[in-house]
């Protein structure tokens, strides 16, 4: 796997073997000490526990890059210091994994950096390299700060609402559906500026990769689940609102008979569970709940709950009464 890092260096340093004991470097921030682990040995895979029984020559307890970090800098970076620290913790648990979290996010130096350098990767091939697609998607990232706000949100609701995800890392190198809407972001950024040919190149390249398929002139608000995220379509002039969850294969599309604004809109809060369809210009009023298997063709009202095929009205609250509405 490529890794796209900023490695150059003006002149070669002297071997340190080379160097009186008193010059040699010191190797006291987190990277260095991370290389114990870069190459690890046989006995790294063996617990030393029962060679070792006095706890006193045990190591001790790390401080956490959270208690480290100090100040207003720590609070705005608490997701991506997070995700170091996990990043540690797993090393330590499987150091089998060390290069690969070492390549993914060890070795960046903001979230920006990291999730550039994953989302080239994943979806680089033989004529479209990785360093071209990590210069598009950094690029777009270090640009436009509001992008790089709703994927912390992102992490956050996915953290949050999917009790299958362990932690922040976890989300951010395994979830597909996380990764298709971070590329959506970007395609979308891309599409919004006239870049039309390149943000459907990374459509296409997602829809290949993860399976999720989003085309960029799709609006996503902040707070985003795509649950697993396999068989996701979601047409051009879909809009969904904040801290909506859908489930795999989900089609948010058109009923083929219109043009122009022809696909849902999806408020906040909206659940849409698996194998649903949202057919047509239709409205989902925010914190509605879809159940699986419904196909959905008319308005759903706020705060209420539709299944079957065709989907009709099978829950309320006191705000709203089921006998006045059309389905």
């Amino acid at each position: 796997m490529a890794t796209c890092v900023d490695n150059s260096r003006t002149s070669q340093p002297t071997p340190s073997h080379h160097l009186p004991v008193s010059d040699q470097p010191r190797f006291d921030n987190p990277v260095s000490k991370l290389l114990k682990f870069y190459r690890p040995r046989l006995t790294d895979f063996v617990s030393q526990t029962a060679t070792n029984p006095n706890p006193e020559q045990l190591p001790q307890p790390r401080r956490t890059f959270i208690e480290d970090t100090k100040g207003e800098e720590a609070k705005e970076d608490y997701i991506w210091m997070k995700m170091r620290e996990e990043s540690y913790m797993d090393v330590e648990r499987e150091p089998i994994l060390s290069s690969y979290y070492f390549a993914s996010i060890l070795a960046h130096n903001s979230l920006e950096s990291a999730l550039a350098n994953h989302l080239a990767n994943k979806l680089s091939n033989s004529t479209l390299l990785v360093h071209t697609l990590y210069d598009i998607f950094s690029g777009v990232l270090c640009e436009d700060q509001e992008i790089l706000e709703a994927i912390k949100e992102d992490l956050k609701g996915v953290k949050e609402r999917d009790p299958a995800c362990t932690s922040y890392v976890h989300c951010f190198l395994n979830y597909k559906g996380f990764l298709a809407c971070e590329a959506h972001r970007v395609a979308h950024n891309l599409w919004l500026r006239g870049r039309e040919a390149l943000a459907l190149l990374i459509q296409n390249r997602v829809s290949e990769v993860l399976a999720v398929d989003i085309h960029p002139g799709a609006k996503i608000g902040y707070g985003m689940l795509l649950d697993h995220g396999t068989g996701v379509v979601i047409g051009e002039t879909v809009v969904i609102g904040n801290n909506v969850s859908i489930l795999h294969n989900v089609t948010l599309g058109g009923t083929s008979k219109e043009c122009g604004d022809r696909h849902p809109k999806i408020g906040d809060g909206v659940l849409i569970g698996a194998g649903t369809n949202v057919l047509g210009n239709v409205r989902i009023g925010e914190g509605a709940k879809i159940g699986a298997g419904a196909v959905v063709l008319k308005d759903v009202l706020p705060r209420t709950t539709a299944v079957g095929n065709p989907a009709r009205l099978v829950g309320r609250n006191d705000l709203f009464r089921l006998d006045t509405v059309q389905v």
